[in-house]
């Protein structure tokens, strides 16, 4: 996974971040239907978006706020499982082969899907899927080591949620074995977009500085071009989440690839027209 930064950003440890930061989506995959996500993830990754999460649908998104909760409600509604969101993966890795690839899940449809294997079966399908990391939105760090095994063996990137209240020894552990990158929580508490972007992240993204060099993007509440520019200040890349799956609900299901496809484009008018 790569994030596209003009050349005169910096990437080591402590070290400011300026120019265009890279762009991560979120969608939950299913809404409003399989193959309308798929449509929808093609018109992310050609509006410019370096790195897609496939938000895995799940019947108590706890650290989701409403719009990503209904979402998810109307995805588990169709029947839609962590094997579909598997077959999106694929379709997407064949039709875009350079665009990067984040399962966001909760832990419960990864042990599900495991059949009391662990994680193994989980991350063979995964990897065979072309995905490159892996989110659990309730993997602790601390509880981890099995997941980590599992997910080294078949060379996936294990991504961390860094918190404004964890304390600097979990940072540090939560920098030492993530991959591909570490997400940033803008703020305490569930998604959702909001006015103005929170001063914890700036914050936060300070003190992880201390302990990796991984690129570092910040997400929840995320929703303009501004506030995805005040982040490139700082950060390697904004998270856009809930204000996409707003216009996907607000949208149907035959005009929300263009309309995302927009909203994306104004985010990262630079990258849209480089891949245009």
């Amino acid at each position: 996974m790569q994030f596209n930064q003009s050349p005169g950003s910096s990437g080591g440890a402590g070290e400011s971040r300026t120019g265009r930061p890279g762009l991560v989506a979120y969608l939950t995959i299913g809404d409003p239907d399989l193959d309308a996500s798929y449509d929808i993830a093609l018109a992310a990754i050609d509006a410019g978006a370096d790195v897609l999460e496939l938000g895995v649908p799940f019947s108590d998104p706890l650290a989701d706020g409403p719009v990503i909760q209904r979402a998810s409600e109307r995805a588990v509604a169709r029947g839609v499982s962590l094997t579909d969101v598997l077959a999106i993966a694929a379709r997407l890795r064949a039709a875009r082969p350079d665009c990067g690839l984040v399962l966001f899940s909760y832990l419960n449809p990864v042990v599900r899907f495991g059949q009391g294997a662990g994680f193994e079966r989980f991350c063979a399908a995964a990897a065979a899927a072309g995905i490159d990391g892996v989110l659990l939105t309730d993997m602790i760090v601390e509880e981890a080591d099995a997941y980590l095994a599992a997910m080294a063996r078949h060379s996936l990137a294990p991504i961390f949620l860094a918190a404004p209240t964890s304390p600097d020894a979990r940072l540090e552990k939560i920098a030492r074995v993530s991959r591909g990158f570490v997400y940033v929580i803008s703020r305490v508490g569930i998604t959702g977009a909001q006015a103005a972007l929170e001063g914890d992240a700036e914050q936060l993204v300070k003190r992880l500085r201390r302990y990796t060099d991984l690129p570092l993007a910040v997400g929840f509440g995320i929703s303009s071009a501004e506030q995805v520019e005040q982040v490139g200040r700082f950060a390697d890349a904004a998270v856009v989440g809930s204000a996409l799956v707003a216009i996907i609900e607000a949208s149907s299901r035959e005009i929300a690839a263009e309309a995302v496809g927009r909203f994306i484009g104004g985010l990262r008018p630079v990258a849209a027209l480089a891949r245009s």
